[in-house]
């Protein structure tokens, strides 16, 4: 199934996708939720009811009920509120690219175990505008990944049993400040303002079994189920970034079971995949410079259109913007 969320009159509303419309799930069948929080909470309860009716509009049985068409609709993050926000790194080819191009050796420990950070789940959203403060414009950059939804509690899951675990996979930008985040990640603390200001999600979550036809072997020597599906990012209808799902060298099933090594995981918990190959002008012009001391680095500007697209999952566009507020933290730094 494609599940979005979506505003209608002023407030979320749970839909789901069919041909290019929405249709209300409460309004299919009066015992379905209106909330996405409500699914993931009684994921085993109402997915096999959602099935029966989503199989009824493409059969053309739903005749009583109106729809709205996707391109018509506000759509917001089809996971508006979660509990919590993880972003991994999954992808060896960004990590090793990112480390050569600053003259580092590639770090072993990589390949050992997945890691990961907690970002700030209060400012993820959805399509739309991404509006950045000042000194967010200091080395703006977009990052293309890949995120999941987890859609029942869980705790101490092993990686063999950790796919059942997942509700759906979605699209994630994971907006990054990189003057703000390389300052502070001088301390060895982690990543705070360079992150915080906005994690982008959407434009719908798509269930495991819909993305089937796209299973492949994960790599060799891991555990959990991988998906050919082909990543895309244009800036301003540029291409900047392509690459691939299935490249991940950490399955999103090991890195539940590392997230969830004594800790309770919530339905509702987002965790991203990391950064692809090549998905983000942090990573593309290090490789630029290394190779043409004359590259012009390129960041993101205000009124930049972001968009982002995986097979499968559909298609997530931001447009930059700038706050009207003139505020600076760099300018508070004591010297």
């Amino acid at each position: 199934m494609k599940l979005v969320t979506y505003l209608k009159d002023g407030h979320d509303q749970l839909g789901i996708v069919v041909d290019g419309n929405i249709y209300s799930l409460d309004s299919l069948h009066n015992d379905l939720p209106n909330t996405m929080a409500m699914l993931l909470n009684f994921w085993d309860e109402f997915i096999p009811m959602a099935k029966i009716v989503e199989q009824r509009i493409k059969d053309g049985m739903v005749r009583n009920v109106m729809a709205e068409a996707f391109s018509d609709t506000e759509i917001i993050a089809p996971v508006p509120h979660p509990t919590s926000c993880r972003d991994a790194y999954a992808f060896r080819q960004h990590v090793a690219a990112a480390r050569r191009n600053r003259k580092v050796d590639m770090i072993p420990e990589y390949d050992q175990y997945p890691i990961f950070y907690f970002t700030n789940h209060n400012s993820i959203q959805g399509p739309g505008d991404i509006v950045c403060m000042p000194d967010h414009f200091q080395q703006l950059d977009f990052e293309l990944e890949a995120s999941i939804v987890i859609c029942k509690p869980g705790r101490n899951i092993k990686a063999a049993d950790a796919d059942e675990y997942i509700g759906g996979l979605m699209i994630m930008n994971d907006m990054s400040a990189r003057l703000l985040q390389m300052e502070e990640m001088k301390l060895n603390l982690g990543p705070a303002k360079g992150k915080d200001f906005s994690t982008v999600i959407g434009p719908m979550l798509v269930t495991l079994d819909e993305l089937e036809q796209y299973e492949v072997p994960c790599k060799e020597g891991h555990t959990g189920k991988a998906w050919n599906l082909g990543m895309k990012c244009w800036v301003n209808g540029i291409q900047v970034s392509e690459g691939n799902l299935s490249d991940m060298d950490w399955t999103f099933a090991e890195i539940i079971e590392r997230c969830s090594y004594g800790v309770n995981m919530m339905p509702g918990d987002v965790i991203g995949s990391g950064t692809a190959g090549t998905g983000c002008f942090l990573e593309l012009n290090g490789t630029g410079k290394l190779n043409d001391p004359n590259y012009q680095e390129q960041w993101l500007q205000e009124g930049d259109v972001v968009e982002m697209e995986i097979d499968g999952l559909g298609k997530l566009s931001n447009t930059i913007v700038r706050d009207e507020s003139d505020f600076s933290i760099l300018a508070l730094k004591k010297m």
